[in-house]
């Protein structure tokens, strides 16, 4: 991807924005197509661009709802999507659901039961579009088919172990549904997992958040306690909080007007636990580098800093959102606390881990996190 930046309204330069990509994955029946449906109905004005298999899979009434036809939509008849096209097709693609005039928010490509999700990450990572930005591998499980889904496709572990997040649809099918969530988990690595009946992921795991009243994705900071009427569409029994999904994860909302030690940042960014899906958000490294914010973008694995001007008259501070699933945010915070700084003066060699993940750093680590 580029570097190129853009200048802001107060004249100085931004980075553009970068719209998430959002893989989402799993065999056939385990209920892709109902999650993708539901973040549609729930996407609260959002906009989500979407590449599918089978436009005839997504209701047009959903699609509807969300305000995602059209430009925002592409349709792929062939089943598998990672044989269908190449990377420079899928920027193609890309491209069309990230031009401005679009309005896009966050990308999602629903892949066919059949694909391969390793190779539809790998043509995320490698696109070179300046405007989008890999969003993370959701797997989707069926918990009432999953012993037999083991049986007839045991690369679903090696699906689990790649994904930085694990839906378990239709836990409401099985007898047993605790003992599915614990097996699901032993075989991921430190992925976020989410129990769900009829699809029902809370946006927030998917949809970016800033914390500020800028809108960098999807959510704003004070959109995060800003849940509606809680009703869902496809439930008309469900109102006020029961139509929520608190139980499904947690989040963190982090603020220090006191600068960050960037080596403390990178040993709490580098240990994160499992089950901390995303960290979104903006952090001061003070006398580290007193003329740069730097922008926080991570899924999973997958970590990038995006450094950028202050606007002259802004206020310096750190503004960072953290959501998973089993957290301890309490922990979280107190950990993220112990990163601000005591030192006045800038640590000469501090800065190096923070830059290994700029983009288009010489030092920049391989982007690509799951294996060769």
């Amino acid at each position: 991807m580029g570097n190129s930046l853009a200048h802001s309204t107060d004249g100085s330069r931004r980075p553009p924005q970068q719209i998430p990509v959002v893989v989402l994955a799993g065999f056939l029946g385990s209920g892709k197509t109902t999650l993708l449906n539901h973040l549609l109905h729930r996407s609260a004005g959002s906009r989500i661009g979407a590449i599918v298999n089978d436009f005839g899979a997504i209701e047009i009434d959903a699609l509807a709802v969300a305000g995602a036809l059209g430009d925002s939509t592409v349709s792929l008849g062939n089943g598998c999507l990672c044989c269908a096209v190449d990377a420079g097709e899928l920027d193609v693609y890309l491209g069309r659901l990230a031009a401005p005039e679009a309005g896009i928010d966050v990308i999602v490509i629903e892949a066919s039961g059949l694909a391969e999700p390793q190779e539809l990450v790998r043509m995320v990572l490698a696109s070179e579009h300046p405007g989008v930005v890999y969003g993370g591998l959701v797997e989707v499980v069926d918990a009432a088919e999953f012993d037999d889904t083991r049986a007839r496709h045991p690369e679903i572990d090696r699906h689990l172990a790649l994904a930085d997040l694990v839906v378990v649809n239709k836990l409401d099918r099985t007898e047993d549904p605790e003992r599915v969530l614990a097996l699901v988990g032993s075989l991921t690595d430190r992925a976020a997992v989410v129990p769900a009946t009829y699809g029902r992921l809370d946006p927030e795991f998917l949809f970016d958040c800033r914390p500020s009243e800028e809108r960098i994705g999807q959510l704003s900071f004070d959109d995060l306690h800003d849940r509606g009427d809680g009703r869902d569409p496809d439930d008309p029994g469900a109102d006020g909080h029961a139509g929520h999904l608190h139980t499904g994860y947690d989040s963190l909302s982090f603020t220090s007007d006191v600068p960050l030690d960037p080596r403390r940042l990178m040993r709490f960014l580098d240990s994160r636990p499992e089950g901390l899906y995303r960290v979104k958000g903006h952090v001061d490294l003070g006398p580290c580098d007193p003329r740069n914010r730097y922008t926080v973008h991570a899924v999973g694995r997958f970590l990038r800093f995006y450094p950028e001007p202050w606007a002259p008259g802004e206020a310096r501070r750190t503004q960072l959102v953290l959501i998973g699933s089993g957290i301890g945010t309490e922990a979280l915070g107190k950990e993220l606390k112990g990163c601000e700084s005591d030192a006045p003066h800038a640590d000469e060699h501090g800065m190096w881990g923070v830059l290994r993940y700029v983009q288009g750093s010489e030092d920049e680590p391989d982007p690509e996190p799951y294996g060769g």
